[in-house]
């Protein structure tokens, strides 16, 4: 089983990259984010005939979360317990009896404002949606653009970017919390190097190039995918064509 996560960057303006991926790599699953448009401007046309699936939410121009899978998916769910309705940041589905949980984490804007304070609250219901719904026992991938940075090696100038909303110790305990539920990071389960990344900004000259970049797309495993993870890598070449997302594409392989 083949899955995938990617920060879109508006699915409408990336659409020709997401159809040419999901052909040449044939995912089982992918998940999007910031797909950017409300649910009755969402392209599903476009995917007729791709063999996907897709459910969706979405909202005007920000936020928004979508997974494609190539065979049916039950037990939908739009949206966080306890969020804000207009935030849509999360979407669940069980794919072959894999629940798989689309996130995408608040950004924080700036430390001490009201939006980093809702960074931390959301993944401590985030945390709290697990605990009610599932065990660890059960077959879970949480997946998504986490908007951290878990370690030094995860951001290319640790010193200067120590204390941003992306990579700081609140953010980072807020991760770890919902980690403790029963999580693995898979990318760290096949990858011990430094400077691997998956977003690099679009205001720094050539920082795709020079490599300046940060790791803020997780895919996450409860321990029965965990043990049958043979995989995690990036695909780094959708980073290189016409107007492209910020992110590149983080996927998962499992002996399924």
């Amino acid at each position: 089983m083949k899955i995938a996560t990617f920060n879109v960057n508006s699915i409408r303006s990336r659409l020709p990259i997401v159809l040419d991926w999901l052909d040449e790599y044939t995912p089982d699953v992918l998940c999007v984010q910031e797909t950017k448009c409300q649910d009755k401007d969402f392209p599903a046309a476009a995917f007729d005939g791709s063999g996907y699936n897709v459910v969706f939410l979405g909202q005007k121009s920000y936020n928004g979360v979508a997974i494609f899978a190539n065979t049916e998916m039950t037990d939908i769910v739009r949206g966080l317990d306890g969020t804000d309705p207009d935030e849509a940041r999360f979407i669940k589905a069980t794919v072959g009896g894999v629940h798989i949980v689309n996130t995408y984490i608040p950004q924080g804007r700036e430390p001490n404002s009201e939006m980093f304070a809702y960074k931390l609250k959301w993944y401590k219901q985030l945390k709290k949606y697990f605990e009610k719904n599932f065990k660890p026992a059960d077959k879970i991938i949480w997946l998504g653009d986490m908007n951290l940075a878990v370690a030094a090696r995860d951001v290319h100038d640790p010193d200067a970017m120590w204390g941003s909303v992306c990579y700081c110790k609140e953010v980072q305990d807020a991760f770890a919390d919902v980690e403790s539920f029963g999580f693995t990071d898979c990318f760290r389960l096949h990858n011990d190097s430094d400077s691997q990344y998956t977003f690099w900004d679009y205001r720094v000259p050539n920082g795709f190039k020079r490599n300046i970049g940060w790791r803020l797309d997780y895919i996450m495993a409860t321990k029965p995918m965990t043990k049958i993870c043979s995989k995690c890598y990036t695909d780094k070449k959708p980073r290189t064509a016409d107007k492209p997302s910020d992110h590149t594409f983080l996927i998962a392989e499992f002996d399924i």
